[in-house]
């Protein structure tokens, strides 16, 4: 499934549903899709999910002692790694439009 944020004055920021529902959590809303933010909470959307990403990278660096990159399983060249990419990294499109709904007093669906 794919979850798509839209805002009046931002394009359109489209994720995979898992971590979607990931970032809604962590914005403090429900995980209910489709669903919408008012222009009055963004802000306070934003803030959870900020202060939650703040968490999450903290755990990152700690989990990052034990596993760095995780082996790609490929006969052609067993040097290959996959980097993970974090969710603090995935959420860098969110926060942008978060930021522009704020700036515009707009909603986010």
């Amino acid at each position: 499934m794919l979850v798509t944020f839209s805002s009046k004055s931002h394009n359109n920021v489209t994720m995979f549903g898992d971590i979607a529902q990931s970032l809604i959590t962590m914005m403090e809303f429900t995980t209910e899709i489709p669903g919408a933010i008012t222009a009055e909470d963004v802000g306070s959307a934003l803030a959870n999910l900020e202060k939650n990403l703040t968490v999450a990278k903290q755990q990152q660096v700690l989990a990052q002692n034990t596993q760095q990159v995780v082996d790609v399983d490929n006969d052609d060249n067993d040097n290959e790694k996959e980097v993970k990419i974090s969710i603090v990294v995935r959420a860098i499109p969110l926060i942008d439009l978060l930021k522009t709904a704020i700036s515009v007093k707009s909603y986010v669906m």
